[in-house]
C-alpha cells in the first residue's frame, strides 16, 4: 500500500493548500490564495470544470496536490478537443521522487478522460528544470518555448 492516497480536496485543506500554492506561486499572498481557493473549493471560480487533487499521507499530512482544469485550447494540442490542463502542480520537497507526483498526475489526467479530453498540457518557467525533468519524465513533451516581454511607455504626448 502507497503510504499515501489521492482524494478532492476539500474546505479543511484550504490551509496546507494555500502554504503550497504560495510556494508555488509567490507572487500573491497566501491570503489572496486562501480567498480564491474558497471560491474554488465552493465551485464558484471560472466557467470551464476544474479539480484540485491532493495526496494525503496516512497520518493526514497533505504531500502534494494537483489543480487540473480544461480549456478550449493549448499549445501543440488538437484545437478541435478541449484540452485537460495542470494548472498548478506542487510536491512536499520531502515527498519527491516518491510517487506522490505520478499518482496525483494520474488522477488529473482520469479527471480529464472523465471530462471528454483526449490530451493533457501543461506548461512551466523556462528556468524551472526540476519541473521540466518532472513534466518529461511522466511523458510530457516540449511543444514551444517563449520568453515573454513588457516596457513601459511614456506617458502620451499631447494634442
Amino acid at each position: 500500500m502507497a503510504p499515501f492516497t489521492i482524494r478532492l480536496a476539500q474546505p479543511r485543506d484550504r490551509t496546507d493548500l494555500a502554504r503550497m500554492r504560495a510556494l508555488l506561486w509567490p507572487d500573491a499572498s497566501i491570503e489572496e490564495h486562501v480567498s480564491e481557493l474558497d471560491a474554488l473549493l465552493k465551485g464558484r471560480e471560472g466557467s470551464l470544470p476544474l479539480a484540485i487533487f491532493v495526496a494525503e499521507t496516512a497520518d493526514r499530512q497533505t504531500a502534494g496536490f494537483l489543480e487540473v482544469g480544461m480549456r478550449s485550447h493549448a499549445e501543440g494540442c488538437d484545437p478541435a478537443q478541449p484540452v485537460g490542463y495542470v494548472e498548478g502542480w506542487y510536491v512536499e520537497e520531502r515527498w519527491r521522487n516518491r510517487g506522490v507526483g505520478t499518482t496525483l498526475l494520474a488522477a488529473a489526467e482520469g479527471w480529464a478522460r472523465s471530462h471528454g479530453c483526449r490530451e493533457m498540457a501543461s506548461d512551466t518557467w523556462i528556468d524551472n528544470e526540476t519541473a521540466q525533468r518532472a513534466h518529461a519524465a511522466l511523458g510530457f513533451e516540449v511543444v514551444d518555448r517563449c520568453v515573454h516581454y513588457r516596457k513601459s511607455l511614456d506617458p502620451p504626448f499631447p494634442d
